[in-house]
């Protein structure tokens, strides 16, 4: 019996002291949809078990509202202990000031060049040959997602490319169905636009305009038509009188919209919804007409703190955001491809195959934020939701002011 307590008494001073060393770390991210918080939470619990401790810091209402919220912590002085960002230039003054984590002891002891595909992914972390955050999946915003329900109540079939889905508009419009489904956010309308630039104008528009900053390109006869296709888009959007993207989403899910253009994070809320893909609503990536995968996504970056455990912890963050195991059951649930193609991916819906499909062809392009400076997005999108929100303005003048801020963009 005295043993027994003794032991006892050892093993409740070693929780103890584990409890002690246990390091609360804040996490910001702007993940809080259902299917969002579905898969974070599984960051957390991965997190959770290592010993330490994940403290949600979710920011409600898209990354266009969480941004300036966590800058201004970093710079004021009041860093958390992680925060989201779009991997690409997003954080790019923070590392050049000198704020961030540099991760590249931890990336090289993981390997992480060695896993984490595409190689442009690790790129867009890397400054000055350092690297400074995480990637932890790859999103795409090059994908319409269509309403069964919808198509079957109007009596035509489902779309398979997008002059379909505008010429099934008619009917849908006769059975109250808005035919295109969007959310009156300028992320949105802007991410719908870059989506058309492809479909419509094909990938080799789209590289002359975005990574090479061809001027002339803009303003081609093939750029006219993209913006000509979204002043259409503009008008199958008539009647949707919505805000947040999972809300269009939700319309499509109960058959009262058609189809909505949106990033393939789409998928957690149809999970949500118990609908499966190929029965319930199908994905067309490029819009059914140029498919290829954008190279967009999500990393974490994690602020220089004045405290050795905390920054012990943030390493440890980092580690687990990229193991396999954390990987599959993120994804899964947020409907994004994974940073590493080395995973068992076989529970991966018909959506989700057809993505790694296309990236495992080599049919990508990279996103804005790998491309484009702040500054030069911010532009861009407040000419085209200006655009959007005044059916006055013409294709010719929006192209115009479109092509200036290209050959004037970093």
């Amino acid at each position: 019996m005295k043993l027994f307590k003794t032991l006892f008494a050892c093993s409740t001073a070693i929780a103890a002291a584990g409890a002690v060393h246990a390091t609360e770390l804040e996490v910001t991210h702007w993940w809080t949809s259902g299917g969002e918080a579905q898969a974070v939470a599984e960051f957390a619990k991965a997190f959770d078990a290592t010993g330490n401790s994940w403290v949600d810091g979710a920011i409600a209402g898209g990354g266009s509202t969480a941004r300036p919220i966590m800058i201004s912590r970093i710079t004021g002085g009041d860093p958390m202990g992680a925060t989201q960002f779009n991997h690409g230039r997003q954080a790019e003054e923070l590392v050049e000031a000198g704020l961030m984590q540099d991760l590249t002891e931890v990336a090289e002891a993981e390997g992480w060049k060695d896993i984490i595909k595409p190689a442009s992914l690790l790129e867009s972390c890397t400054l000055d040959g350092k690297i400074y955050c995480v990637p932890v999946n790859i999103h795409s915003w090059q994908w319409i997602w269509l309403s069964h329900k919808a198509y079957a109540d109007a009596g035509v079939p489902v779309p398979t490319n997008w002059d379909e889905f505008v010429a099934s508009a008619p009917a849908l419009k006769e059975k109250g169905i808005v035919p295109l489904a969007v959310g009156n956010q300028a992320w949105q309308i802007n991410g719908m636009f870059g989506v058309m630039m492809v479909a419509v104008g094909g990938t080799e528009l789209f590289t002359k305009v975005n990574v090479e900053k061809d001027a002339e390109a803009a303003r081609s006869p093939e750029m006219t038509k993209v913006f000509e296709q979204l002043s259409l888009a503009r008008e199958l959007a008539e009647g949707a009188n919505i805000q947040d993207w999972n809300l269009a989403t939700n319309m499509v899910i109960q058959g009262t919209a058609g189809g909505q253009i949106m990033g393939d994070w789409a998928q957690g809320e149809f999970q949500i919804a118990e609908q499966v893909a190929g029965e319930d609503y199908s994905c067309l990536p490029g819009l059914g007409v140029n498919q290829t995968i954008q190279t967009n996504g999500d990393a974490f970056y994690f602020p220089k703190l004045d405290d050795p455990e905390k920054t012990a912890a943030q390493l440890e963050l980092a580690k687990v955001m990229v193991a396999p195991e954390t990987q599959v059951a993120f994804n899964l649930k947020k409907g994004s491809l994974p940073i590493r193609g080395d995973i068992d991916l076989s529970a991966a819906n018909d959506c989700m195959k057809k993505g790694l499909e296309i990236l495992a062809g080599g049919n990508s392009i990279p996103s804005g934020d790998q491309v484009f400076s702040a500054d030069t997005q911010g532009q861009m999108e407040d000419l085209i939701v200006e655009f959007w929100n005044d059916p006055g303005m013409s294709p010719a003048d929006v192209q115009e002011s479109y092509a200036s801020i290209i050959e004037n963009a970093d």
